[in-house]
């Protein structure tokens, strides 16, 4: 039975999701940066780096606000508009040489991933303990930072949870790399997650950021860390999406689909927060690190139902439980291991994503250079760890080999 409670959910209600970081959530939420710079002036910072793009920053409206209410405060700003998807180090290095310039005393990311991620690095990279370093040298592993500028997270994507966590992506290009990074440091302190303001996404970004949140839970609720509490979100996370991202696909300014959307997003990186990730990130990374233009959601589309394939003899009970709204009718028992991936696939087409990895490109002779970095990227192993069955390079080269091609010929 379905009581629909979220039709009951008053969308321009501004709260708090509060864990450590503080999100304003809510239709109108940006305004809520007003008192963020009240804050900052409390605290004595005077000078803050902003890390965006022209197009989000102008496109989503956020400008004038942002700029009004730092001007209010005589906060004094600088802003680095040149982040794309799958931000380098190269980025990370010129945002930190701006922010030491003019003496930025703490950071703004105000975009998606690419954007807030990168924030998070340049302030590490800001702190006064950490100015000799550079981004390869903090995505090589080269120190392990417990200190970071105050970082502040304007969200315009629903998708990587980043604006709540304590996870950052860079790709170091020469190499293909693509780590991640967790730090308790780079938690922001708060975060704004504005439904008006992921209007402007277009229909790719809706639909590969919501997949994006939809990996991120598959994970979580099934490595070798997994809790009640991230299974819990994840089972959440993918009925929401299921219900909304095609009514955020038929109407792009429909703000009940976008809260609902941001809300799963958020509760997603929560869940992966708590739970951590394993092989849909694990072997993304690869891809995007050879391919930076190649969509991240997109990527872990492409992977994901050969990586349920996989996991599910290990997880068949967690599995059909939080899928059951994409793929009904599942028992939970091994046996239906092809079967539920078969049915991902199924649901992934019907939200438009009919890709697998040959469409975008790969062949069987990528296979090996993906498998390689698949297990010598930095920070990837620690993923790879938490995952539910024994990860070898058999298992990994036959996940991207049924990911080339569809399950349901």
């Amino acid at each position: 039975m379905n009581y629909n409670w979220e039709s009951k959910v008053d969308i321009n209600n501004v709260f708090e999701l509060r864990g450590k970081t503080t999100a304003y959530f809510g239709v109108g939420a940006i305004n809520k940066f007003k008192d963020i710079c009240e804050f900052l002036n409390k605290k004595g910072i005077s000078k803050v780096l902003i890390i965006t793009d022209e197009i989000v920053y102008t496109v989503t409206g956020i400008k004038e606000k942002v700029e009004k209410y730092l001007n209010d405060a005589n906060i004094d700003y600088a802003i680095y508009y040149d982040i794309k998807p799958n931000p380098n180090v190269d980025m990370i290095d010129e945002s930190k040489k701006l922010g030491i310039g003019i003496g930025a005393q703490a950071v703004i990311g105000i975009g998606g991933g690419s954007h807030i991620d990168t924030a998070k690095s340049v302030a590490i990279l800001l702190h006064e303990k950490y100015k000799n370093y550079t981004g390869t040298d903090l995505y090589e592993l080269k120190f392990v930072p417990d200190e970071a500028l105050p970082i502040i997270a304007i969200n315009t994507t629903h998708g990587t949870g980043t604006e709540v966590d304590r996870f950052a992506v860079a790709s170091i290009e020469e190499k293909g790399y693509k780590p991640a990074i967790a730090y308790d440091c780079i938690y922001p302190i708060f975060a704004i997650d504005d439904p008006e303001i992921t209007k402007t996404l277009p229909w790719s970004q809706t639909t590969y950021t919501a997949i994006d949140a939809i990996n991120h839970v598959t994970e979580a609720s099934t490595t070798l860390v997994a809790s009640p509490y991230s299974i819990l979100l994840a089972k959440e996370t993918i009925r929401l999406i299921s219900e909304y991202l095609p009514k955020a696909q038929e109407n792009p300014e429909d703000l009940t689909a976008r809260y609902f959307l941001l809300y799963a997003s958020a509760i997603a990186g929560i869940s992966f927060d708590n739970g951590l990730l394993h092989f849909t990130h694990a072997l993304e990374h690869p891809l995007s690190g050879i391919r930076p233009d190649l969509p991240h959601g997109l990527g872990l589309a492409m992977l994901l139902p050969a990586v349920v394939k996989a996991i599910y003899k290990a997880k068949p009970e967690v599995l059909a439980e939080i899928y059951s709204p994409i793929v009904p009718d599942l028992k939970g028992v091994p046996e239906e291991a092809e079967y539920i991936a078969k049915g991902i696939e199924k649901w992934l087409k019907s939200v438009g994503v009919t890709q697998k990895l040959t469409d975008e490109g790969f062949k069987e002779s990528d296979i090996d250079k993906l498998v390689y970095l698949t297990f010598n990227t930095p920070s990837l192993d620690t993923l790879l760890s938490v995952a539910p069955i024994e990860v070898n390079e058999d298992v990994v080269r036959q996940i991207y080999m049924d990911s080339l091609y569809p399950f349901n010929k």
